[in-house]
C-alpha cells in the first residue's frame, strides 16, 4: 500500500457549488441511465480467439474489471491481473475458474495507482517477463472520495484516475508497440474506463489541480475523468500521426451498480434503487469490450463510446487547445520531457 496521506481542505458541502456539482449529476445520471435503456439491443459485443496475445486490466479484481477480465480468458488470452490487493486477486481469478471458464490463462500483479513507485514497479516486472502487451485497459478508479494526497502530493482522483494511468501507459508503450505484430491480427489498443461525468467539469483548473482550498470530491472526480479522456484522444492522435499502430479508445461503460457508489448519499439512503436502475458490473463489461477487442473499431483511434456505439463527448472534451494543455501539465507532473519510447520532437495532433 502507498503511504499517502489524509490533508485537511476546505470542505463546503452545503455551498453554491456543491449543490450545482449534484444537479449536475443527477441530470447527467439520468441522461446515461436513458441511454443505457434506449440503446440496450446495441449493448453486445461477439467474443473472438485472441490465443497468443497478452492484455493488462487494472482494478481487474472487482466490480467491471473482473466482468472484463473473465470475458477476455474466454476468448484465450493471456490476462494480468493488476490490482493492489494480491490476494484478493487470486480469489477473483478462483471464482472465475469456479464459474466453468477453463480458457485463458491469468497473473495477478500487485499496482497501487496511488503510488508512481509502485506503478513504476509493476511496469518493470511486466517488462522483464513480457515482450509485448496487446491490450492495455485502465478500469482501477476512484469516486467522490473526501480529500487525501498521494505520497508524490497530488491528489488522489487526480493521480489514480489520471496521472497514475498516464504514467504506466508512458512506462509500457515500449513493449506495446512490437505488438502491432502479431499472429491473430489483432490491432493492439490502450482503453481508459473513463464516465460520462466528464461532462460536468469546468475544464481543467490548472491553477489548482488539487482543489484544497474549495474541495469537492464530486468535482475532483468530475475534473480527473475529463483529464483522463482529453489526455487519451491526445494521445490517439499523436500516435496516429506518428504513424503508430497502436490504437487508443475510451469508453463509459454505463451506470453500473459497483462499490464506487460505496458511501454516496444514494446508496446510503435507497440502495435498492441503484439495483433497479443501473447496469449490473456485467453488463458495463461489455460495454468495456467491445472497445477491447471489436473489430468494428480496427481503423479508429481517439474513439469515445457508450453501449458499443461510438459518441460524441463533452463539449470540453473535444477542445483541441485543452487536450495539448492536459497533456503538457501531465508530462509536467510527471517529470518527463517526452512520453513513451518517443523522443520530444513526435508529432502533435492536428
Amino acid at each position: 500500500m502507498s503511504n499517502s496521506r489524509i490533508a485537511t481542505a476546505a470542505l463546503h458541502p452545503y455551498s453554491g457549488d456543491y449543490v450545482l456539482f449534484e444537479i449536475k449529476y443527477y441530470f447527467l445520471g439520468a441522461g446515461a441511465i436513458f441511454d443505457d435503456v434506449k440503446n440496450k439491443k446495441s449493448n453486445v459485443c461477439p467474443l473472438r480467439n485472441l490465443a497468443k496475445t497478452t492484455a493488462i486490466v487494472t482494478g481487474g479484481s472487482r466490480g467491471i474489471g473482473a466482468a472484463l477480465v473473465a470475458k477476455l480468458l474466454q476468448c484465450e488470452m493471456h490476462v494480468i491481473i493488476a490490482c493492489r490487493n494480491v490476494d484478493a486477486g487470486q480469489r477473483k481469478l478462483e471464482e472465475i475458474r469456479n464459474m466453468g471458464i477453463t480458457t485463458g490463462t491469468a497473473n495477478v500483479y500487485e499496482l497501487d495507482l496511488m503510488s508512481f513507485a509502485s506503478i513504476k514497479k509493476f511496469a518493470s516486472e511486466v517488462k522483464k517477463k513480457f515482450r509485448a502487451i496487446h491490450l492495455l485497459v485502465h478500469n482501477a478508479g476512484i469516486m467522490f472520495a473526501p480529500y487525501r494526497e498521494s505520497e508524490d502530493g497530488f491528489e488522489s482522483h487526480w493521480q489514480v484516475n489520471h496521472l497514475g494511468p498516464a504514467l504506466l501507459t508512458h512506462l509500457l508503450l515500449p513493449i506495446i508497440e512490437p505488438s502491432t505484430k502479431n499472429e491473430r491480427n489483432f490491432t493492439p489498443r490502450i482503453v481508459s474506463v473513463t464516465s460520462c461525468a466528464h461532462a460536468a467539469a469546468r475544464q481543467i483548473n490548472f491553477e489548482n489541480i488539487s482543489m484544497k482550498d474549495h474541495y469537492i470530491p464530486s468535482a475532483a472526480y468530475a475534473q480527473s475523468k475529463l483529464a483522463q479522456l482529453l489526455f487519451a484522444i491526445n494521445l490517439g492522435k499523436r500516435l496516429e500521426r506518428a504513424s503508430s499502430k497502436v490504437q487508443v479508445h475510451c469508453v463509459h461503460p454505463g451506470i453500473v451498480n459497483t462499490d464506487l457508489f460505496d458511501g454516496t448519499l444514494l446508496k446510503k439512503t435507497m440502495p435498492w434503487v441503484l439495483t433497479r436502475i443501473c447496469k449490473t458490473a456485467e453488463k458495463g463489461a461489455v460495454s468495456v469490450l467491445h472497445a477491447c477487442i471489436s473489430p468494428q473499431l480496427d481503423d479508429k483511434t481517439g474513439t469515445y463510446s457508450s453501449n458499443c456505439r461510438i459518441v460524441e463527448p463533452g463539449r470540453n472534451a473535444r477542445s483541441r487547445h485543452l487536450r495539448h494543455r492536459i497533456f503538457n501539465k501531465t508530462l509536467e507532473n510527471l517529470g518527463l520531457e517526452h512520453f513513451g519510447h518517443l523522443d520530444a520532437g513526435w508529432i502533435v495532433d492536428d
